[in-house]
């Protein structure tokens, strides 16, 4: 009886718009990660990072990572009560392990484009 106060035709909506091809499995935090990092702009912003770090660039690797900044916003910030909602439903997993990998990619480029210290 309680089962049907709750709102599934909506849930299911939400999956069907922002997963349209979900098996009606629970998505894992590994599955989320793989499914964000296989992104077109993920794509792009890794491409970006790989030149920035090839060439050391500190120009480069700063705007690389106000990219990610910016993607990682959109991701969290665009819609977070269908994001609930579709998480609760089980068709989206919890983006915590990316935007943690990204955040350690974007430290390390920091670290590795900064310029040398003066004096060693």
């Amino acid at each position: 009886m309680i089962l049907s106060l709750m709102p599934g035709a909506a849930w299911a909506q939400s999956c069907a718009v922002q997963r349209p091809d979900w098996d009606g499995t629970s998505v894992s935090a590994v599955q989320e990660a793989v499914f964000l990092a296989s992104s077109p702009a993920a794509l792009i912003l890794l491409l970006g990072t790989v030149v920035a770090i090839r060439f050391k660039s500190q120009w480069g690797a700063l705007a690389v990572v106000l990219g990610w900044t910016a993607f990682v916003t959109f991701l969290t910030m665009l819609a977070p009560a269908s994001r609930k909602v579709a998480m609760a439903e089980g068709c989206v997993g919890s983006p915590a392990l990316f935007i943690g990998i990204i955040a350690a990619i974007c430290v390390g480029m920091i670290f590795y484009t900064a310029p040398p210290i003066k004096g060693r």
